[in-house]
């Protein structure tokens, strides 16, 4: 019998848990083929309720961190809802999505190549602590088949994330794939938390609306602020 991708992700994944390695020994973009799809994304949820990007496909366009900044951005989509509800987000068309599920995200989305979006929550236990968020670039409903092999490669990649030594989950091991994708963006909250005498989570939507407002990259408005490129203003609170 021919093997088929998956059996070689599969052979992939036991290869990485029996040599004791981390997630960033596997390739998103080649996993999101081999699952069927053309993007994938990994979050983990942070102390204070934030997800941090920490796996994501690194094809041409990086379409999975494009549609996962959106959703950082603006606060609502399929990964935030799957890691807040602890339940499996399908949409087979998001051109076709209701606008009133993400009246934000669904206008912003359709901008991008992403057509239809499956998130499954990460579970430590029963407590949801993130999301795995696959994209695909043509609309279509998931065979059972695709969406039971989502979930078991979402829990295998948990596990193989728990393998990822701290160090490098904290410094960013870029051989190993694994890194803080957002570390600008913690750095230009806390810079802009320094110059505007705020805390850091007013900091931080202070940058996301700028982002926002301007209809850019949270990351490149980070890169700004960091540069010395951009300023933000203390806002006027004088009744």
């Amino acid at each position: 019998m021919p093997r088929t991708d998956l059996d070689q992700l599969w052979d992939q994944v036991r290869g990485a848990t029996r040599a004791g390695q981390g997630l960033g020994s596997l390739s998103p973009s080649l996993a999101a083929r081999q699952l069927g799809y053309d993007a994938l994304t990994l979050c983990l949820a942070t102390p204070r309720g934030h997800l941090e990007l920490l796996w994501s496909d690194d094809a041409a366009g990086r379409l999975g961190p494009a549609l996962d900044d959106l959703q950082y951005t603006l606060g609502e989509g399929p990964t935030l809802d799957a890691a807040r509800t602890g339940r499996t987000i399908t949409e087979p068309d998001l051109t076709r999505t209701p606008i009133d599920r993400w009246p934000q995200f669904l206008p912003a989305a359709a901008r991008t190549r992403a057509r239809t979006v499956l998130a499954t929550p990460l579970h430590l236990g029963v407590v949801p602590a993130g999301a795995l968020t696959a994209y695909g670039t043509t609309p279509g409903a998931p065979t059972a088949h695709q969406h039971e092999s989502i979930v078991r490669f979402a829990r295998a990649a948990l596990l193989l994330l728990l393998q990822t030594s701290p160090a490098r989950l904290l410094t960013g091991d870029h051989a190993q794939g694994i890194t803080l994708y957002r570390a600008e963006v913690h750095q230009a909250t806390g810079m802009l938390a320094v110059q505007l005498a705020l805390p850091l989570d007013q900091a931080l939507l202070r940058l996301r609306a700028h982002a926002y407002a301007h209809d850019r990259a949270l990351l490149d408005v980070a890169h700004d602020i960091l540069a010395h490129r951009l300023y933000l203003e203390p806002e006027d609170t004088t009744p």
